[in-house]
């Protein structure tokens, strides 16, 4: 059905919903700056993995990036190719499997590789070996997100390198990112380099892994390109490979919600929608950062609406908005920018019934990817 994207008028039942213009305008960036810097730039599914949207991603990018042994089988089952595979560990019972779907597999320890690399290649032997590296620097500020803070688990420090890399590791892996600006890969390329070039001469890719931003409105691209053009400068021989989740979906859909019941305690006004925060929108509660309301404004003014989920977790709510009318039942209530970090995080927490997901076409029409039913709840269960 044809829809008005501003209001999502006739919509009354819990969606997200893509915007196949937005996503594309996301892709051709995306898209450009791999060609113009000469990089190859892959898509995280621990972002977004929203299989029946590959088609249009197939049409500028070709690889995936995988962190489990389901998103590897998803790269090559959905998306058509072996995945750019990395975990933190790596189980016996699965590893056959993942080697199997991917054409990099990446060591997060050496006590992994020495485990496990003699038994991939053997199961694949075009698989190229990496290692992930800790640089010991990253500006992530919420420290859930730092994986390069005292203790982390992700990663291999540069004193505990062998100073010959054994001859199948051809690659070294590096994430310290989170939805940063280019000048930030400026300040930590300068440690990437200081405490791990001496071992580049070895290598034949560089993966700079997540958390480049580069679809915000206010990244800086002409610095990421210079960036990326230099890496290039001073070492041709290197493939550079970055992998971003949320670029690629950045601002490209929203959660419509409606509005089943307004109730007030000790002067708080709370709009009950028929989503929950805990369920459908975690990141709001585990980062923690405040969503983009539609046609609202966040604020303490008595006439503001706290807005509450459907769950039975106490704290299941989020701030409070001030809309330019009065909430009645029945009404859209509109999260903006819900698509990444979000449909991948989703649960069925209490039985709540699940969002559909649709994608709204460059024509606007509607078309509905997936309705949820109590079966997924009860399968879940089972």
């Amino acid at each position: 059905m044809k829809i008005d994207k501003t209001t999502f008028k006739g919509i009354d039942t819990p969606c997200y919903i893509i915007e196949e213009e937005r996503l594309r305008h996301n892709l051709e960036l995306i898209s450009s700056v791999a060609k113009e810097a000469d990089v190859e730039i892959i898509l995280a599914f621990k972002a977004y993995a929203l299989w029946k949207t590959f088609p249009i991603f197939k049409e500028y990018i070709s690889a995936t990036t995988a962190s489990s042994l389901y998103e590897a089988r998803l790269a090559y089952e959905e998306f058509g190719n072996p995945a750019h595979t990395y975990s933190p560990a790596y189980t016996d019972y699965e590893i056959d499997d993942i080697a199997k779907y991917s054409n990099h597999l990446t060591f997060n320890s050496l006590s992994q590789y020495e485990r496990f690399c003699d038994r991939v290649v053997s199961i694949n032997k075009d698989l190229r070996i990496g290692l992930r590296v800790n640089p010991e620097y990253s500006e992530v500020g919420t420290e859930l997100y730092n994986p390069c803070s005292p203790g982390t688990r992700f990663g291999i420090t540069a004193d505990k390198l062998p100073t010959s890399l054994p001859d199948n590791i051809d690659g070294f892996h590096c994430h310290c990112h989170c939805e940063s600006g280019a000048d930030v890969l400026e300040r930590t390329l300068v440690h990437i380099e200081s405490k791990f070039s001496k071992w580049f001469s070895q290598l034949k890719w560089l993966n700079l892994g997540g958390g480049h931003l580069m679809t915000r409105n206010d990244y800086d691209i002409p610095l990421l390109l210079n960036i990326l053009k230099g890496l290039h400068k001073r070492y041709p021989w290197l493939k550079i490979i970055i992998e971003p989740g949320s670029a690629f979906a950045w601002q490209t859909g929203t959660l419509v919600s409606q509005v089943v019941d307004i109730v007030e305690d000790k002067g708080i006004r709370t709009a009950i929608l028929n989503v929950s925060f805990t369920c459908h929108m975690p990141d709001c509660l585990e980062m923690p950062y405040m969503p983009q309301v539609r046609g609202a404004e966040i604020s303490d003014s008595a006439t503001a609406y706290r807005l509450g989920g459907n769950s039975c977790l106490s704290g299941d709510f989020m701030g409070t908005w001030t809309f330019d009318h009065e909430l009645h039942i029945g009404e859209n209530v509109i999260f903006e920018d819900m698509l990444h970090y979000t449909t991948v995080k989703t649960c069925m927490f209490n039985g709540i019934t699940h969002p559909s997901i649709a994608l709204l076409t460059c024509e606007g029409k509607l078309v509905m990817l997936r309705n949820y039913s109590y079966e997924d709840y009860r399968n879940r269960m089972d």
